[in-house]
């Protein structure tokens, strides 16, 4: 039983790590292309905002209309931004370690729960062992 706690803590913690490494890496790539000027320069436009292009590890997980989405989504921040950001990397400065951090809050309680099962497991069988050997 021990284990299985273990383990499925273990998937949760690489599910919840590899989550905020792609969101990461999503924002250092909207952040980068709006400092690069790629929002004026790229092929496709959205509302008379031109998109930079898609990553290439992240095109066969979407579809058109997902994409479409995505691109509406991304001008309207973007045009929201443009006002307020004074610069991409100053912003992203502040993000990564933030998304870290908020990384680091929730794993601290999932590792608490994932002891305090581990504990009471241990506890309930040791206890379930000593009625075993006063009963024999």
């Amino acid at each position: 039983m021990k284990t299985l706690i273990w383990s499925f803590t273990a998937l949760l913690v690489a599910a919840w790590t590899g989550f905020i490494a792609i969101v990461h890496q999503l924002t250092g790539w909207l952040l980068g292309a709006i400092d690069a000027g790629a929002l004026q320069g790229a092929a496709g436009t959205v509302g008379g905002l031109a998109l930079p292009p898609l990553p290439d590890w992240l095109a066969p997980w979407l579809d058109t209309s997902t994409l479409a989405a995505l691109q509406s989504l991304v001008v309207s921040v973007v045009q929201w931004l443009g006002v307020v950001l004074p610069s991409g990397d100053a912003l992203m400065a502040w993000i990564g370690p933030l998304l870290w951090v908020g990384w680091a809050l929730a794993l601290v309680p999932m590792l608490a729960i994932a002891a305090l099962l581990h504990w009471l497991v241990g506890r309930t069988v040791s206890q379930q062992a000593a009625v075993r050997i006063a009963n024999a």
